[in-house]
């Protein structure tokens, strides 16, 4: 079986493109150090910043394992695991068997985890409002949709995705 391009192919290439230099933008802004560090400063935490990321993603995706979470922040296994380690010694996290798996230990948010990541959500909005100044409600309200939409499908259907995983 061959397969020829045609103009929809050679156009949603052009548009795979300029996706992926957003995503690689937006990948970037989002890995600043300075970025966290500001974000940190604004939410009015007292907070590592290699412990920031592990936190929100913890509160956002928790319970979970140590290993998912090393997997989805592109990290060892052991330098999550102590980061892990040092949440639950400030009280930000705990640790508990997974229900379907005792081999499991998962990382769930605690109360003083769940009010410090309330007050990185509240300085994050506040600089969001300056990202978005010149949004109108309803672009705001597509694009959110439709990154979520846009996190689903990666999340399922690329290698190591959830789907990928259950099977």
């Amino acid at each position: 079986m061959t397969f020829e391009k045609n103009v929809q192919d050679t156009h949603i290439s052009q548009k795979m493109r300029a996706l992926h230099v957003s995503l690689i933008r937006i990948a970037s802004a989002l890995n600043r150090p300075r970025n966290d560090e500001k974000l940190i400063e604004a939410a009015g935490v007292r907070l590592d910043r290699a412990l920031f990321s592990v936190l929100v993603t913890i509160e956002r995706l928790g319970p979970i394992g140590v290993v998912d979470l090393a997997e989805r922040s592109g990290r060892d296994y052991t330098t999550v695991s102590r980061q892990v380690a040092k949440l639950e010694s400030l009280g930000l996290v705990e640790r508990r068997e997974n229900p379907q798996d005792r081999r499991v230990r998962e990382a769930v948010i605690s109360p003083a985890g769940k009010d410090m990541t309330d007050r990185i959500d509240a300085a994050r909005e506040r600089m969001a409002d300056v990202v978005f100044r010149d949004w109108s409600r309803e672009e705001i309200e597509v694009f959110v949709k439709l990154m979520g939409k846009f996190a689903v499908a990666l999340d399922e259907e690329l290698p190591g995705g959830e789907a990928q995983a259950g099977e």
